[in-house]
């Protein structure tokens, strides 16, 4: 049957205290409505339906070439009304899905056996939480049947003892939600149309509701504030740590480590704390990855060990490299095999050759560097000259002395030596020695100068 997926994110998220629509608030670096979308394109949803309200330009924008067909709800009169808004874009003979923009956590095999269970029926997603207040309860019949959702604002004091709350993800024949949600009422103590109540309508039909149970409670989770934000960050990066442990990975602290995208490792790598992943990062084997370091978009070779408080960014580095500690690898850095950027190196759109050394306090940008280089402390290449980037060419075995510059464009053939402090701005040849820079002179006599008295 066909599956049609709706997303309610309309709401303002007025507890978020933000200018920014809830639904774009990230958690693990991603936006809080992208994985509710991942999660329904995973489940082979044929049409997203994401209904929309306040911020919806914003929303719409960030998900701009994506296969969504918008809804504005113009105003916000409770989930029944917005489900109602999306209706008319659903084909009669689908399957349709109710998910929410800021629960984020569900996943795909949670929904499955739902979505199976309403083939011919409405299904409820319920789930057994230690502290209900706050949520809808199930009430039951004397046969576990079950009978309705009780709103909180309009519970019995037995109602609310209750245990299993509604998470609000329910599925449906689309026909069947055509035909209860335009006669759901809103007298209730919020003056809404609940969602729920097409629920009542249909048991008043003389038909069966299914539910299915989360698996845990952490899945239905909700986002409204920055607290609650805070608490499903750290519980979808529990999980993440829990799997890569399962893995192989180890931790120096499974509670300290962030993955704001894609992490993926090889044999015996090992992650110390407060080590944040953005993007696609790749680990080889044996590779260590030092405390307080950020890695962005970049690969890491086997071998390779990335020292404290380094920050990589869209690079490539070869295997057994050691970068840092306070190393910064800007984008285009690519480090062959057992290459060295060490404390306080920043390189950008640089090519380090294998072995080749940069182990101290300097720039290297726009840099075409062989094999067996040395970079002495302090060395800069002046790739810019104020309109324009240059290229720096570095041979093979170069030596390069230390409080160097290398002003671009220049090459330097292989083996060649630049002589400390020396300003090079024409090429130097294979072999040879590079000495700019001006003569000493000492002069005997002189007067050191003197504090001049008030």
């Amino acid at each position: 049957m066909k599956l049609e997926v709706i997303v309610l994110a309309a709401g303002k998220g007025t507890r978020m205290r933000s200018d920014k629509p809830k639904v774009l608030h990230r958690l693990a670096g991603r936006p809080l409505l992208s994985h509710v979308l991942d999660t329904a394109a995973s489940l082979g949803a044929d049409r997203l339906h994401v209904v929309v309200g306040h911020g919806a330009g914003q929303v719409r924008e960030h998900y701009a070439g994506r296969p969504i067909s918008w809804v504005e709800q113009r105003e916000q009169l409770g989930t029944g009304h917005a489900v109602l808004q999306a209706l008319p874009e659903v084909d009669d003979d689908a399957t349709v899905l109710v998910l929410y923009g800021d629960v984020p956590l569900l996943s795909a095999d949670t929904l499955r056996p739902l979505v199976a269970a309403a083939s011919d029926t409405m299904a409820l997603l319920t789930a057994e939480v230690a502290e209900p207040a706050g949520y809808g309860r199930i009430v039951r019949g004397a046969a576990g049947e079950f009978r309705a959702v009780v709103e909180e604002r309009d519970a019995s004091a037995e109602d609310r003892a209750i245990h299993e709350i509604n998470s609000g993800v329910l599925a449906a024949p689309a026909a069947l939600l055509k035909e209860y949600l335009p006669r759901v009422g809103n007298d209730n103590s919020q003056g809404e149309y609940y969602l729920p109540e097409a629920l009542s309508l249909h048991v008043a039909s003389g038909a069966t509701v299914a539910t299915s149970l989360a698996a845990t409670e952490l899945e239905i989770l909700g986002v409204n504030d920055r607290l609650q934000l805070a608490e499903v960050e750290r519980a979808y990066q529990q999980g993440l740590a829990r799997q890569l442990l399962l893995d192989g990975v180890q931790l120096a602290d499974p509670a300290r480590i962030d993955i704001r995208g894609s992490l993926r490792c090889g044999r015996d790598v090992f992650i110390d704390i407060d080590a944040v992943f953005e993007g696609e990062v790749t680990l080889g084997d044996n590779v260590t990855i030092g405390p307080n370091c950020v890695l962005i978009d970049t690969q890491v070779g086997d071998g390779a060990t990335v020292h404290a408080m380094s920050h990589l960014q869209e690079a490539e580095v070869g295997g057994h490299c050691n970068v840092g500690p306070y190393a910064r690898l800007r984008p285009g850095t690519a480090l062959a095999d057992g290459a060295r950027v060490g404390n306080f190196v920043e390189t950008k759109k640089a090519r380090v050759g294998a072995g080749s050394k940069i182990n101290h306090l300097s720039y290297i940008g726009d840099c075409e560097m062989g094999g067996g280089v040395n970079i002495g402390a302090g060395t800069i290449t002046c790739n810019y000259d104020g309109a324009n980037k240059h290229l720096t060419a570095i041979g093979d075995g170069v030596f390069v002395g230390s409080n160097s510059t290398l002003v671009a464009p220049v090459e330097i053939s292989a083996g060649g030596f630049v002589a400390a402090g020396s300003t090079v701005t024409k090429g130097v040849g294979e072999d040879e020695l590079a000495v700019a820079r001006g003569r000493q002179r000492n002069i005997q006599g002189w007067t050191r100068p003197q504090k001049q008295e008030d």
